[in-house]
C-alpha cells in the first residue's frame, strides 16, 4: 500500500479546512432535503459538486419519510450499489428514483 504524500503542516491545514468545509456543505443540503426545502428531482438534476460527491443512501435517507430500511430496498430493487455517490447515477437510475421516491 502506498503512502500518502508528505504536506508541509500548512498544506495539511488548508486540506482540513477544505474538506470541513464540504462535510458542512453536504450537511446543509441533507438539511435541506429532510424540511422539503429542496426535492428529489431538483438534488437529481444538481450539477452541484456538493451534491454529487453525496452517497445516494445518504440522499435518500435524507428525505422525509424514508429511512434506512426503505432507502436500502428501493437501491436493491433499482439496482444501485450501497456505495454510489449521486454522480454516478445513470438517467434510467435517476428516472427510477423518482418514480419510486419523487414527492
Amino acid at each position: 500500500m502506498a503512502t500518502p504524500p508528505a504536506l508541509t503542516p500548512e498544506q495539511r491545514a488548508n486540506a482540513l479546512a477544505k474538506a470541513a468545509e464540504a462535510r458542512a456543505a453536504r450537511a446543509e443540503f441533507k438539511t435541506k432535503l429532510k424540511l422539503g426545502s429542496v426535492t428529489l428531482a431538483e438534488a437529481l438534476a444538481s450539477t452541484d459538486s456538493t451534491v454529487g460527491k453525496l452517497k445516494v443512501v445518504s440522499l435518500l435517507e435524507s428525505l422525509p419519510g424514508v429511512g434506512k430500511v426503505k432507502a436500502r430496498k428501493v437501491m436493491e430493487e433499482i439496482g444501485i450499489a450501497d456505495n454510489r455517490r449521486v454522480q454516478g447515477l445513470g438517467a434510467q437510475q435517476k428516472q427510477s428514483l423518482l418514480e419510486q421516491l419523487g414527492k
